[in-house]
């Protein structure tokens, strides 16, 4: 009996997460999959399922790359200027996954719609927390934080439009100067109750 051929299996993730990135779910067939992976159907199902479950991983990956980027701002720059690169970092990019998926797959498959959405609250956990570190309160950043994902998700959009860099870049400085006039400013020090001496 011939072995499988062994793969990458990171690497054979990676290329699916491009398909499905480019083509959505519906339209990336197995065909397209394997070849694009470059791996065998059955390789496909004894490593990852079905075609459903790969893409589910494929979201998991996704939600933790973007995550990741998120966090590599956070840790380069002040948080105001984190979310800012956060977002120019997407610009070129053909939308995004989860934000594609959520759209896709609503009154399609509620499940994987579901799925998108629950990664994209972890996405917004993110916002609320850099906005919580800039200064506002659990409420305020609760609501700004989702005024974010709704930027978020139209930006992504826009870029699937072919929109210029110039003119999201445009709708970001906006976006971030009315964020600014938001957040409180810092109050003064509180001065020392201790008994002058």
């Amino acid at each position: 009996m011939a072995r499988p051929v062994e793969f990458e299996r990171d690497q054979a993730l990676t290329q699916a997460v491009g398909l499905f990135w480019r083509q959505g779910y519906q339209a990336a067939s197995l065909p397209d999959l394997t070849t694009g992976m470059g791996i065998s159907r059955s390789s496909l199902y004894a490593a990852f399922g079905d075609k459903r479950a790969l893409f589910i991983e494929c979201l998991d990956l996704y939600a933790r790359r973007t995550l990741g980027l998120l966090a590599a701002a956070r840790a380069e720059h002040p948080p105001l200027e984190a979310l800012r690169q956060f977002f120019e970092r997407s610009f070129g990019q053909p939308g995004c996954l989860l934000v594609n998926t959520t759209l896709e797959m609503a009154d399609v498959d509620d499940g994987l719609s579901a799925h998108a959405v629950a990664r994209l609250a972890e996405v917004e956990a993110g916002f609320e927390a850099c906005l919580r570190e800039a200064g506002c309160d659990a409420v305020q950043a609760a609501e700004l934080a989702a005024v974010l994902m709704l930027v978020n998700q139209g930006l992504r959009v826009s870029s699937r439009r072919n929109l210029s860099a110039d003119d999201l870049k445009a709708q970001l400085d906006t976006t971030f100067r009315i964020l600014a006039a938001a957040i409180p400013a810092p109050g003064p020090a509180t001065p020392s109750s201790g008994m002058p001496s």
